[in-house]
């Protein structure tokens, strides 16, 4: 990026979104719901963490393999405290790669030597770390920059800027790629796209470096080039903007045509033009990116060649050259009406450094400011170093007022959202309340309502009740206070974020455990079965996605269902099993040492009581379907359900 340069009110906002219909919500009109702008439900939450000239990871050139993931946990981990729900990670700062391309060299970011292997596949490990704590994963490129040093010669051999010395030029001391050469600009997509079609990243993000920021009295020695490629162009100016607008609008084709899920952002310089050169432009007077490095950005929002743009608004509130709220209010003009979203970039390198930073609110106050225009839908902080040092306490004292709750991030497409997923158990243990799920999302939002008010749709509406986003299909409540009743919700979301209904609510007495109930299916981890035991998904009846079976023989060889018992106690136990006449007459359940048989041909599609049996403390195995049965037919082993009375 560029680096030189309270009391809770709750607004009567209607929110007349039509929600999805849910067991708990039982909603099938619209609803208006007073919202907490405090609290917003979808907002992007994100830094950048710069790996140019070691700005933010890794710290220093060489660091161990170890060392470097440790690291890396470390920013994450800081993300998640400050509830952001994305990292924008550079991956190739300086025509390089931070992972084993066929088109670029090994980054020398990492190893302090450029082409030398790191010892392990640094976005692979990015990407997994990041997606473990369900985190998005931008994949930052900058696109034109060779080096930050003007000598060829300090290159590798093989690195392309090299071996195809007509590709660059020198400016202002730095080796950049020529945009206007048409097979520059194949190349440079083509390397990016080998990391976009290799790994899965949630996003593509280009910063502000397009043709070089000017330098006084020097000229990009391009106009050789601009006389071989002209393109139909006869003021350079222009076709250095269109050499730029076909690099944005072919990226974005290919990034959608390869992962349609994919997000193409970028994050421009924060002045398009001033409106003293152009009636559209911002009540600004500093650099224009249009002129200045040839970068058009207001036209890529209008085309919708994006899916989001960061404008860099690194300027105070008041600043008389670019006003932070001036320049909010043109770019949220800017992308309404269109499907583009806007987040902005922030400036926490500056809080406590620059002399016109030395507010701690200042941070706060721009976020607070961006409520006043609803097309911000979120913000970009640079970088993580400045994030983590937190000066005047000025990143602090602004995810104390903004960021109290975990956020949504925002949707996009049209994809379909999951189905409703299924609690599945809620158990208050010494740790917490330990809830378990069923669903199909990508991931899901964790609600928590206080207390067992009938189901309102509004306790969704914004982010109030929302604990916590997660990959899993487990969470441990453990802010959940002792004495305390609650009731829990669970929706799912796809990849691009749209969200279910919500399941229907568990209600966790205040007591030790007392509503203890689980299910274990045959899928979960808490089912074992040898070898013998077929699956299947032919019956409608099955209980989730499959169910198991075998033939019957003379020995036990049973399928187990295995729960964690909270507290020795009588559990009512219940099975789940499809039916059919092909099915076993007389099916074996072991439960605490009893045998009961149960006639699977019939009763299927539901929970059947095996009975009220007494249980004793701790993880076993407590519901198992023997082979061992003179009659004809598979036994079926689906599903089990043991509840506390």
């Amino acid at each position: 990026m560029t680096t030189g340069r309270g009391v809770l009110a709750v607004l009567a906002l209607l929110l007349t979104s039509l929600l999805n219909p849910a067991p708990a919500a039982a909603a099938s009109a619209a609803v208006a719901c007073a919202v907490d702008p405090a609290t917003p439900k979808r907002q992007f939450r994100a830094m950048w963490v710069a790996s140019v000239a070691n700005i933010d990871w890794p710290s220093a050139t060489g660091l161990s393999v170890a060392a470097q993931q440790a690291e890396f946990r470390s920013w994450l981990d800081l993300a998640v405290q400050k509830r952001m729900n994305a990292v924008v990670v550079q991956v190739r700062p300086t025509a390089d790669a931070f992972w084993p391309s066929p088109f670029e060299p090994w980054s020398n970011w990492l190893t302090g030597t450029q082409g030398s292997n790191p010892g392990y596949d640094p976005m692979a490990f990015m990407v997994a770390e990041a997606h473990a704590r369900n985190l998005e994963f931008h994949a930052w490129f900058n696109p034109y920059r060779v080096a930050n040093h003007a000598d060829p010669n300090r290159l590798i051999s093989t690195h392309p800027a090299r071996k195809n010395p007509g590709w660059r030029f020198a400016y202002g001391g730095k080796l950049y790629y020529n945009p206007g050469i048409p097979a520059v600009r194949s190349f440079i997509q083509d390397a990016m796209m080998d990391a976009v079609t290799k790994y899965d990243v949630d996003g593509v993000h280009l910063d502000d470096y397009f043709y070089p920021y000017p330098v006084s009295g020097q000229a990009i020695p391009d106009s050789g080039t601009f006389a071989q490629y002209p393109n139909g162009f006869t003021n350079i100016n222009d076709w250095r903007r269109n050499n730029v607008n076909l690099l944005i609008k072919e990226l974005g084709q290919r990034i959608h045509a390869a992962k349609a899920h994919v997000r193409f952002g970028v994050s421009p310089f924060g002045i398009w033009r001033n409106a003293s050169a152009d009636p559209l432009g911002s009540n600004t007077s500093g650099l224009q990116s249009y002129d200045a490095i040839y970068a058009d950005s207001r036209r890529w929002v209008k085309e919708g060649w994006l899916d989001y743009i960061t404008p860099q608004l690194y300027w105070h509130l008041g600043y008389n050259v670019a006003d932070y709220k001036v320049l909010t209010a043109w770019w949220a003009g800017v992308v309404r009406g269109t499907d583009v979203q806007l987040y902005v970039g922030q400036a926490a390198y500056r809080a406590g450094v620059d002399p016109a930073w030395q507010r701690t609110a200042e941070l706060s106050d721009h976020l607070t400011y961006n409520r006043q225009h609803p097309e911000v839908r979120g913000d970009v902080f640079f970088s993580a170093k400045d994030v983590k040092a937190n000066r005047i306490n000025s990143v602090s004292t602004m995810t104390a007022a903004h960021y109290t709750k975990p956020a949504l991030l925002p949707e996009h497409g049209s994809a379909a959202a999951p189905a409703v997923p299924s609690i599945t158990s809620a158990t208050r243990g010494s740790g917490g309340v330990a809830l378990a799920w069923q669903g199909g999302g990508t991931a899901y939002a964790v609600y928590r309502v206080n207390g067992s008010p009938a189901a309102d749709p509004c306790f969704f509406a914004d982010a109030r009740n929302l604990l916590t986003t997660t990959r899993a299909t487990t969470f441990t409540d453990a802010t959940a206070a002792a004495g305390s009743t609650y009731t829990y919700y669970v929706s799912a979301l796809n990849r691009t974020h749209q969200e279910s209904g919500q399941s229907a609510g568990r209600v966790v007495t205040g007591g030790d455990g007392g509503t203890f109930s689980v299910i274990v299916d045959n899928a979960g981890a808490g089912f074992t079965a040898g070898a013998n035991w077929g699956t299947s998904t032919f019956s409608a009846q099955r209980h989730g996605a499959d169910y198991r079976y075998a033939p019957p023989v003379a020995a036990s060889d049973p399928a187990w269902f295995s729960a964690a018992i909270p507290a020795a106690g009588s559990y009512r136990v219940e099975v789940w099993y499809p039916a059919d006449p092909g099915y076993n007459s007389a099916t074996p359940y072991l439960v605490a040492g009893q045998t009961i048989r149960v006639d699977q041909r019939t009763g299927g599609g539901a929970w059947r009581v095996l009975g009220t049996f007494t249980l004793p403390e701790g993880t076993a195995n407590v519901v198992g379907v023997s082979r061992w049965t003179s009659t004809t037919g598979y036994v079926i082993a689906d599903a089990v359900r043991i509840t506390k009375v």
